[in-house]
């Protein structure tokens, strides 16, 4: 399994990978790890490990500088949360992992010019059965892409079927190691990571409905139920491997159906299962919140309202400083009144001819609500493609536009509307600063969109001219489908 971190961008100091200090290790907590290379001498080796995700970015733990002999130790009497850690040598390309755990005392002899193999360790015996664990893998490695290269040069159907099963048994060897080690060792670092490794294997088929027509969705489901089955969140360590990230990405972006209330589900499940530790629920709630703030998927800023509402703003992110938290409630209170299913806050602003004009009272099937300026560029090409769309189709459906100007020369904001032909909008502004819309919609750069229904509540939001449409024949869908009682009102 060499590597070439080639990619290594940062060796951080973090609040879960702080540096060793030294002491007089007892065996209690901390480490002793004697370092012997035997060819190199006179170069500093760092300790480093994981944290939730593969390289480039790992996490320095300690530093040592190999004497005269090729030897170093790291030592350290304080608490250290295991995991997978590597030896990482001073060009950035050279290392060896390793298994530790709070405690541990071993020594390790290693061969720069055979790395990652030529390892060898004394007083560890679980990082004995690593090291076989890795060559392993190196073997499995050679034999895999003797497979694919077998496989690119098959010549018919049989042949290419003939090398997907020697695919399927020897990933089955694999999971066979696995399993053996886990049974044979269980409750160790290694079986608990092989067990995070685990994804559900789906039974054989053929799967029935009580009518007798075939589950199309069992597949799905049951992958999906299964899917953390052996992952233990209450062991910290694992967040030291390069694991959980991904199955979190796999799970939340390929599993999930993208909407808040989904999400939102999920999240308190996941958050449950980590309830009590210190680094897994740590880690779980801030990739949670990362993936709700950052979404593209329209509405999923609920999620990260959510999140802040039952879990920042409750006490629950210990680890997040009162700056930090005061940043995280803002920017909910700033989303919270604009996301999808809420009334839409009302705005009572004049228009351009200085009648006053209501949100609420627009009588209108949908609203599209736009938020532009008459200096912003992308509004200019903007504006113009929505009132196509909605001369071609939206006015049909019963679509009124509500334009508000949000900043500007008022000259100019009347001659970009008479130049770009948008006389067909109600066009209003706040000359005098008396509304609250750019916090009450979140605004703090135009072009914005927000779709309203009837009701005046938020169906859609940060849109564009390519799928205004789109939100509106949805709902429409799901209208008729309402009416058809194949939804639930």
């Amino acid at each position: 399994m060499r590597k070439v971190l080639a990619g290594l961008v940062l060796i951080l100091v973090c609040a879960t990978g702080v540096q060793a200090q030294k002491g007089t290790f007892k065996g209690k907590d901390g480490y002793k790890i004697k370092v012997k290379f035997t060819d190199l001498t006179d170069s500093l080796v760092y300790l480093v490990h994981y944290y939730g995700k593969p390289l480039p970015t790992i996490y320095r733990s300690d530093s040592a500088r190999l004497d005269k002999k090729g030897e170093a130790v790291f030592e350290t009497d304080t608490f250290t949360l295991g995991g997978i850690y590597m030896v990482l040598l001073s060009d950035k390309s050279n290392y060896f992992e390793l298994l530790l755990n709070n405690g541990d005392n071993f020594s390790v002899t290693a061969t720069k010019a055979k790395l990652p193999a030529g390892v060898t360790f004394k007083g560890s015996p679980e990082n004995t059965r690593f090291i076989e664990y890795v060559q392993y893998l190196v073997d499995y490695g050679e034999r895999s892409q003797k497979l694919t290269e077998k496989l690119e040069t098959a010549k018919s159907a049989e042949d290419t079927a003939a090398v997907r099963d020697q695919y399927k048994v020897m990933s089955d060897e694999l999971k066979e190691y696995r399993k053996k080690y886990t049974e044979k060792y269980p409750g160790t670092l290694l079986a608990k990571i092989f067990n995070a490794l685990k994804v559900p294997e789906v039974p054989p088929g053929p799967h029935l409905l009580p009518d007798g027509s075939v589950d199309s969705s069992f597949a799905y489901d049951y992958y999906k139920a299964h899917y953390w089955d052996d992952f233990d969140f209450q062991d910290d360590r694992l967040i030291h491997t390069p694991i959980y990230d991904g199955r979190l990405d796999e799970y939340f972006n390929k599993l999930m159906l993208p909407i808040p209330d989904s999400i939102e589900k999920e999240a308190d499940i996941l958050l449950a299962k980590a309830k009590g530790t210190k680094d897994m629920f740590k880690y779980t709630l801030w990739w949670l919140t990362r993936f709700a703030e950052s979404s593209k998927i329209m509405g999923m800023d609920a999620a990260f309202v959510y999140l802040v509402e039952n879990y920042y703003m409750k006490g629950d992110a210990f680890w997040v400083s009162p700056e930090d938290l005061e940043k995280y409630i803002d920017r909910a209170q700033k989303i919270a009144p604009n996301v999808l299913g809420r009334v839409a806050p009302e705005l009572k602003m004049p228009d351009i001819n200085g009648n006053m004009q209501s949100l609420h009272e627009l009588d209108a099937k949908y609203t599209l609500l736009i938020f532009w300026s008459p200096e912003c560029g992308h509004c200019l090409t903007e504006m113009p493609l929505v009132d196509s769309v909605y001369e071609a189709v939206l006015k049909k459906k019963g679509v009124k536009i509500f334009g508000v100007r949000t900043e500007g020369e008022v000259d100019k904001w009347k001659e970009v509307i008479k130049d770009k032909g948008l006389d067909d909008w109600i066009h209003v502004y706040d000359p005098e600063r008396k509304t609250r819309f750019r916090s009450d919609y979140d605004i703090y750069s135009t072009p914005v969109l927000y779709l309203l229904d009837e009701r005046k509540i938020i169906r859609g939001k940060r849109m564009d001219h390519t799928n205004i449409l789109d939100v509106i024949e949805m709902l429409e869908r799901k209208e008729k489908d309402k009416k058809a009682g194949k939804l639930k009102s």
